[in-house]
Parts: structure tokens; sequence; C-alpha cells
């Protein structure tokens, strides 16, 4: 029955069948193909929400809803551009900069994409910027997104492992900084070399501190969601709570740019967006209970460890392994298949789990603006206007950058557990 129900899942799959529903299926023919009860297959799809730290979700994929309706963006895309915007392509570099203040509001990619894009990339067009480069900055930075934290990929990855969410949180920090820096290093050559416009003058302190005051609220919401969680004083749920409450309070009575239609639409599109995430999960949970049950997890971590016990050699396996999948799969639902999987093989040769657990979605989250299913690609590209084929060719030294820094991430630990350890101790 084993067979029965990877075929049925490919199947599914190739015939355009949400990940999630897939998922289901297959596993609902195994149930009835080895005659095992269905009560169980609904006790394991509970078994998969009934997690405190899964509440979380919701709350971060709301405070971004409330950053965009509330126009916190709009003001951190004008702080950010004041610094930096008398620098050759300082509004390709400010992007990159709004994607790592938003990354540590939001938690996602896709918003980041649709969010700062539907902004800077007309923008950006407008004052000049080949319109392929601006999708392409705006779809490549966007993967900061899931690294820097909150993320709701390594919130999933954790609770599927039981391993501590703010631990991995912090394990990501450094990645996503050097993928950012990286990025803007990357943005400024290439403005650099097409002479790209910049602002006349730069912008004096006084202008600065002028817009700085302007968007400190916005700015105080990443501090409020990272100075909690790393100062140890809140869960990532708790956190998430706070961030929605005090984005509403700011958006409604701060800068009253977010009135209560405002308010019922970002509560519409969490609802919408956390359910589907959900659904996910629970289905995923009663697949991996499947694997578990038939020994998939032990049968694979004794395939790999027979070919190599060499632990650089497995994760360069596996990262192969993860960029592929990244390509054709969306990153939650190939967290939720592959990571328990993958954890096991890699403990086994003296891996950190939250070294492997930033690995992971770092690998993934680089499908996100890779073809053939990179949703952020084709979201920046449609918000564009252009053609994908242009997008791409521009992604490359992106992209490569990025593969650069899993590069550091899989050789050098320091940059994950060792930061890690270092905020929130070693136990």
């Amino acid at each position: 029955m084993v067979a029965v129900l990877f075929i049925v899942f490919v199947v599914c799959l190739a015939l355009g069948v949400p990940v999630a529903f897939s998922l289901g299926l297959s596993s609902l023919v195994y149930f009835m193909g080895t005659g095992m009860s269905l009560y169980m297959f609904a006790q394991r799809f509970f078994a998969g929400l009934n997690s405190f730290t899964l509440l979380c979700i919701p709350g971060f994929v709301l405070c971004g809803s409330l950053m965009n309706q509330g126009d916190l963006t709009s003001k951190l895309i004008g702080f950010v551009n004041k610094i930096v915007g008398h620098i050759t392509g300082g509004l390709a570099i400010a992007n990159v900069g709004v994607s790592m203040l938003f990354a540590g509001i939001s938690g996602t990619a896709l918003a980041d994409t649709v969010s700062v894009g539907g902004v800077l990339i007309p923008a950006m067009k407008k004052e000049g910027y080949d319109a392929d480069f601006s999708c392409a900055v705006t779809a490549a930075s966007s993967c900061i997104g899931p690294i820097i934290p909150p993320s709701v990929p390594m919130i999933i990855a954790a609770t599927q492992c039981n391993l501590s969410v703010s631990k991995m949180f912090m394990a990501g920090i450094i990645p996503g900084i050097l993928m950012g820096i990286g990025m803007i290093f990357v943005a400024y050559f290439i403005s650099k070399k097409r002479s790209y416009p910049k602002q006349e003058k730069m912008a004096s302190l006084k202008e600065i501190l002028r817009e700085a005051k302007d968007s400190i609220f916005a700015l105080l919401m990443v501090v409020l969601i990272l100075g909690t969680i790393w100062g140890g004083i809140c869960t990532p749920t708790e956190a998430s709570v706070l961030a929605v409450l005090y984005g509403i309070i700011v958006g409604m009575f701060v800068y009253k740019t977010l009135d209560l239609k405002g308010l019922l639409k970002c509560l519409k599109d969490c609802v919408v967006s956390s359910s589907a995430i959900m659904v996910l999960v629970g289905l995923a949970n009663v697949f991996a209970y499947i694997l578990t049950k038939e020994q998939i997890p032990q049968m694979v971590a004794n395939a790999m460890l027979s070919l190599t016990t060499n632990k650089f050699v497995i994760l360069l396996l596996i990262n192969i392994l993860l960029l592929f999948v990244g390509m054709f799969m969306e990153t939650i639902a190939a967290i939720l298949i592959l990571f328990p999987v993958l954890l096991g093989v890699v403990t086994t040769v003296g891996v950190d789990p939250m070294q492997f657990g930033v690995l992971c979605v770092l690998n993934l989250v680089i499908g996100l603006c890779t073809p053939p299913v990179g949703v952020c690609l084709f979201a920046a590209t449609n918000i564009g206007e252009t053609k994908l084929t242009r997008v791409i060719r521009e992604l490359v030294p992106f992209v490569a950058l990025n593969i650069l820094v899993l590069l550091l991430v899989t050789f050098v630990p320091a940059i994950t557990v060792g930061f890690s350890n270092l905020v929130m101790g070693a136990g």
C-alpha cells in the first residue's frame, strides 16, 4: 500500500490537485486500502493542528496585512530611501533594505513581494530602471522574508519535530542579514554598471530624522516582535498577538490610515491564508503518520548512510534534493513532507537540528524566485508587466548569491547554531 500511497499522491499533483488535497486523498486511499479506521484519520488530522505555537501563523500573517492596509510599508520605504537614495541604484538598495525590515514582521515571502513590489516596482520603472531588473530585485529580496524572524516556514518545521521556534528564529538572523547585505552589493554593482539613477544630493540629517519620525511606529513593530522573543519576554505566539494589537492601534489611531472596512479586509485575508496553511498542516500530519508507521524515514536514512557517513557529503546531497524540490513544490508543503524524514538522517551524522532547519528553509525559499513554480517570481513579473524570461535572466546573480549563503550555512554552523546559542543559551 505504500506504493499506492505515493502513486496516488504523484498522480494528483500531476493533475493539478492542490498539494493539501493530494496529501489527503492519498492518505485516505491508504487508510481504506489497509482497513484502518477513519476515526484515526480524523485524530491524526486534529493532532497536527493541536499546537499552541501554530497560533502565531495567523498572527504574523495578519501583521503583514495590517502593515499594507495601514500604509506602514510605504513609510518604511520612504525612510530607507532617504538614507540610501543618493547612492547609485538607491531605489534598488532600498528595495532590499525594506524587504529586510518587512521580513521582521510578516514572515512570508509572497506578502513581501506583493506589498513592497506593489510600491517600488512602478517607482523604479518611473525613475528609469529596467522593468526586468526591478522585478528581479523584488523577487530575490523577498526570499529574505522566511529567513529573518518571524518565519512561517520555520514555525512549521519546528513544530513538526518539537524543536524550539525561538531558537530557530535566532538561528536565521545572521543568514538573513548576509543575504540582504549580499543583495545590496549585487544591486549596487549592477546599477553602477548600467548607470541607473540616484537622487541629486544626499538627504540632510534633518530630512532623515523627519522621515524617521514619520516611520518610527512602523520600525517599532520590528523591535516589538524580535525584542520580545529575543529577550525571552514572550513566546512567538504571544509576540504575534502583541504585534497585531500594536498594528491595529497604530493604523487606526496614530497614522489613521486603517479604518473598520480595512480592518475587516485584513481579517478576511488572514482567515483565507491561515486556513489554507492549517488544512495543509493537518493533512500533512496524516501523511507523515503513515510514513512513520511504514518506517519510511528509517529506510531513507539507511539508504543515504549506506552511500556515505560524511556529514558534509550528506548535506550537499540534501541541498541538491531540496533545491530541486523547491523548484516544483510550495515551501510549506515540502517542509511538512521532507523535513521530519531528512532530520533523522542529518542528526545521525551529528548535524544540529537548528542548523538544518535554517538550511532546509533557505533551500526551499530559493525556489520561490525560480521557475517553474516560483510564486514570488510570477507575482513580481505581473506587477512589473514584463516578460518572465527576461526577469529570470536578471535573477541569476541574486540566486547565485543566495546559494553562496546556503553553502555558508551548510559548512559554517557558527552563523546559525553559534548565534542562536549565544542569544538563547545552549540548553
